[in-house]
């Protein structure tokens, strides 16, 4: 007889001998046994898991040992064969199966471990699973190598109702770099001392929101995060659960995630309060709205499918104490937080340019080689600013590297999303040999429509037959932008397939619209009419496919795609999302015209938000345009958008990149509303001066001091540059509600001097300075400014103003001039009148609407009137203009 302390070591051996075990037990059952063990088996589930009764009916003893040992684990297949034995009545074999497994096995570990005891092997696990990533060429890297710290910024940091306007924010609502205290501060406690249960990452594709939650639960189970606050966190990937076959518990997938499966569940499950589940891609769960929706779980021992799971964690009827991490794209909100109970949002705004410089280095091995990269990318403002996304700079990285291998011109490296993925893919499918070339482009044609069909039914997960109907399986493109998945099934594993990345999947989607024919399209459903013209809905589900088929539209891109995928791309899918892009300036609500409520409502008037799940129009239009890089093609897209008006948008710099190129092509007569806009805060603080060279600084002398005072670009520089562009159309410009900095007065000023076709001019409640208006009516009269109409709108100018009256003397081209909301003091309206009579003012109407005036004001105003008939003042108190009265009152 063996002794205890022979007990089996190994793995394989103790795996082996519990096998030997079963197998044994179950022969020494009758026939008449053997069916009520099976019985027994199939009405009591384990944890909510049990085998189906298809494979239990007919099995001998050794098919069933076999299902037991797949399904439950060697080992615990053993305590699932006693307990089911004694429910069976067969007592006798039970308690044989019992002592033979303690004398070759042990006790058993199930009655070894308590909740306490297991924290720390389940710690231990974590690590070992999770210490490496793989990256999109399959090689695995240690995640504390490759993760490079990303800007988080907290809600506290998104815009509220008192927009912040276009000047930088203070110090403490910043974006924090994504270190150990930034995680801990996600679940920090609020400004009424609560914790948040729920925490959504949100940001968009390819930011980096999956790997900064692997590096969360990595850091959670070595110690450094959630301190006496977590015994338990489980990584929940929303996209394989949605797709996973058959029906699973909660309970059933924490087992999945567990060393083995004597995991100590329930008990786990008890203190719910210990426990965080990381969901990563949570905005796939979003369903169509309608009734079929099934109601989510609310007990964690509950077979179901995978989205009544995710969504009775989601909404709390599941586990309502436990924590919740989610990550998601931001394309939809609305819809995602009206799911989630209470959340706690978070952006993820990706690399500071000092992360950029560190990723780069950690990428290339080569010091120089990573040295001469980044110098490259860094005076490419362009491609520098597109790093920001971890997954481009990847791909920016991936493809220098080979151009510096082979001796390439970097300057090959494009400045778009579209165009860099277009890049890698040529660089990818360049390794291939030559001979190979026309069956390779068969088979991208036939990975492009897998890719849209996949999109199109929210599938990211592709099964073997998938591949075998499109003969894809075994090809060269599989291996070269599919990864293979292993996913757990009831009894056997099954093989799945994705892209690279999802990214990946929605590039090549967009490509198929351009390699496919219409007529050779399946349904209308497939067309890319379909695609741009689906509901809301699918629109947000589509949008970075959408951005990716208007970058293919550029010329030089489709003449890639005919060399690299063959074929002829046809001019009709262009002129189709041209006329798209017009359609969108049809039923559209037009800015406000002058004078109206929706100027004039008092500050802090809670502004109208968007409809729940709207894309942020019209910036991302916006951004899709950008992606085309070609002016003729923006010019005339505009034309069906004479009005862009973006309302509570906080611009990152990327977006002022695409704002400025898509103003610096617009057509004659464009407007340009921006309402309550903010920008994104400085990423970096400049770090402090040393004493001595602060003491440096301070004895330097004047050319020292000069040098400080030198004024700093604003962050809207590009777009007042945009603005002077010859062929720029810009007829209109409106700032409302924007904080404007003297850093941005200074520019726009600048701007007003050369802008070629600005005529109208609005700042409304704009918390100018003085010295900002100052600098601005200095533009105004310069003698080559062609403002025409001008509105200011600031009750707290008052005595600033004599800088813009003076500015009537001599400015060339100002006919319109409305201070309405102004305050206007006596000595005031005096030098103001004086301004009106001198003979360099060609002022010809003039709005004082809800200007407060005295009576020796008015008397002076009416003087004017007599003296310039020529000269339209508008005031209630004053005589009626020649036009209608009612035609000016009703829109105010």
């Amino acid at each position: 007889m063996d002794q205890p302390e022979a007990f089996c070591s190994s793995t394989e051996s103790r795996a082996a001998a519990a096998r030997d075990l079963l197998q044994a037990a179950l022969e020494d059952l009758s026939q008449e046994q053997l069916k009520r063990f099976r019985l027994k088996l199939r009405d009591a589930p384990l944890d909510g898991r049990s085998i189906p009764w298809g494979r239990l009916e007919r099995a001998d003893p050794v098919d069933l040992a076999m299902q037991l040992t797949q399904f439950y684990g060697p080992e615990p297949a053993l305590d699932v064969t006693r307990k089911t034995l004694k429910r069976a009545d067969v007592r006798d074999v039970a308690a044989r199966l019992k002592e033979q497994r303690l004398q070759r096995l042990g006790p058993s570990s199930s009655a070894l471990l308590s909740v306490s005891e297991y924290k720390k092997k389940y710690r231990e696990h974590v690590l070992r699973q999770h210490a490496k990533v793989k990256e999109r060429n399959a090689r695995s890297v240690k995640i504390n190598k490759r993760f490079t710290k990303l800007l988080i910024a907290r809600e506290s940091a998104t815009l509220v109702d008192e927009a912040p306007g276009l000047a930088e924010e203070e110090g403490p609502e910043r974006a924090r770099r994504s270190d150990t205290h930034t995680f801990n501060r996600l679940f920090g406690r609020d400004g009424e001392g609560q914790r948040p249960l729920t925490v959504v990452l949100q940001g968009p594709a390819g930011i980096g929101k999956t790997m900064a939650a692997k590096k969360i639960l990595y850091d959670w189970a070595a110690g450094k995060l959630y301190h006496d606050q977590v015994d338990f966190a489980f990584f929940l990937p929303c996209r394989e659960l949605l797709e996973r076959p058959g029906t699973c518990s909660l309970a059933g997938l924490i087992l999945d995630q567990c060393p083995h499966r004597s995991a100590p569940v329930r008990q786990m499950l008890a203190r719910s309060e210990r426990l965080l589940f990381i969901l990563d891609g949570a905005d796939e769960l979003l369903p169509p709205p309608g009734p079929s929706e099934a109601a989510p779980c609310t007990d964690p021992f509950e077979a179901a499918d995978g989205a009544r799971v995710l969504g009775g964690l989601m909404s709390k009827t599941l586990l309502p104490n436990a924590r919740l991490l989610v990550t998601a794209r931001a394309t939809a909100p609305g819809r995602l937080q009206g799911l989630l109970c209470s959340p706690q949002c978070a952006e993820v705004r990706g690399f500071s340019d000092k992360d950029k410089k560190k990723y780069f280095h950690k990428f290339f091995r080569d010091e120089g080689m990573a040295e001469r990269a980044y110098r490259f990318v860094k005076e490419n403002e362009t491609l520098f600013a597109l790093c920001f996304v971890p997954f481009v700079c990847w791909i920016v990285c991936t493809v220098l590297r080979q151009q510096i291998e082979l001796g390439q011109d970097l300057s090959r490296t494009s400045k778009t999303t579209t165009s860099v993925y277009l890049l890698f893919i040529a660089s990818v499918l360049s390794s291939a040999p030559a001979a190979d070339g026309p069956q390779m482009q068969g088979e991208l044609r036939k990975l492009c429509r897998l890719a849209r069909e996949g999109i199109l039914r929210h599938r990211v997960q592709f099964a073997e037959k998938d591949l075998e109907r499109l003969e894809l399986r075994g090809s060269k493109v599989q291996t070269l932008f599919l990864s293979k998945k292993e996913l757990p099934g009831v009894l056997e594993t099954e093989v799945t397939y994705q892209f690279m990345d999802q990214s990946f999947q929605e590039f090549f989607a967009a490509l198929s619209y351009l390699l496919e024919d219409e007529r050779d399209l399946r349904a209308p459903a497939d067309s890319v009419g379909a695609l741009l013209r689906g509901d809301t809905e699918l629109r947000c589900h589509l949008t970075l496919t959408t951005r990716f088929l208007f970058g293919l539209l550029n010329t030089e891109r489709m003449r890639d795609i005919e060399r690299h995928f063959g074929g002829v791309v046809s001019e009709r899918v262009k002129q189709d999302v041209l006329r798209w892009v017009q359609e969108q300036g049809q039923g559209r609500p037009r800015a406000a015209p002058e004078g109206t409520e929706e100027t004039q409502a008092p500050e802090g008037t809670e502004e109208p938000e968007e409809e729940e799940g709207e894309l942020n129009y019209p910036l991302e239009l916006l951004y899709c345009l950008y992606e085309t890089q070609e002016g003729a093609f923006v010019h005339q897209a505009l034309r069906g958008l004479p009005e862009l008006e973006l309302e509570r948008v906080r611009f990152s710099r990327m977006d002022l990149v695409v704002l400025s190129y898509c103003i610096r092509c617009c057509p004659a007569g464009q407007a340009l509303r921006l309402v309550s806009c903010g920008l994104v805060p400085a990423q970096e603080k400049k770090k402090k001066k040393s004493l001595i060279k602060r003491l440096h600084g301070s004895l330097g002398g004047s050319s020292s001091q000069a040098t400080m005072r030198k004024p700093q670009p604003s962050p809207l520089r590009s777009l007042f540059e945009a603005m002077t562009d010859q062929h720029c159309g810009l007829n209109s410009l409106t700032l409302c509600r924007c904080k404007l900095p003297d850093s941005v007065c200074q520019d726009l000023s600048e701007a007003l001097r050369e802008a070629p076709a600005l005529r109208e001019l609005g700042l409304l409640h704009n918390w100018l300075s003085e010295a900002g208006l100052r600098v601005l009516s200095e533009g105004l009269a310069w003698p080559q400014c062609r403002v025409q109409k001008l509105r200011v709108q600031q009750p707290c100018l008052q005595e600033a103003l004599q800088y813009l009256i003076s500015m009537l003397r001599q400015s060339p081209a100002l006919t319109t001039l409305d201070l309405s909301d102004c305050q206007l003091s006596g000595p005031m309206v005096t030098y103001l009148c004086a301004a009106l009579q001198h003979p360099g003012c060609r002022l010809q109407s003039l709005s004082l609407t809800s200007v407060e005036l005295s009576e020796q004001s008015l008397k002076e105003l009416q003087t004017v009137k007599t003296a310039k008939p020529g000269l339209v003042i508008t005031h209630p108190a004053l005589d009626s203009p020649p036009e209608p009265p009612t035609g000016f009152s009703s829109a105010l």
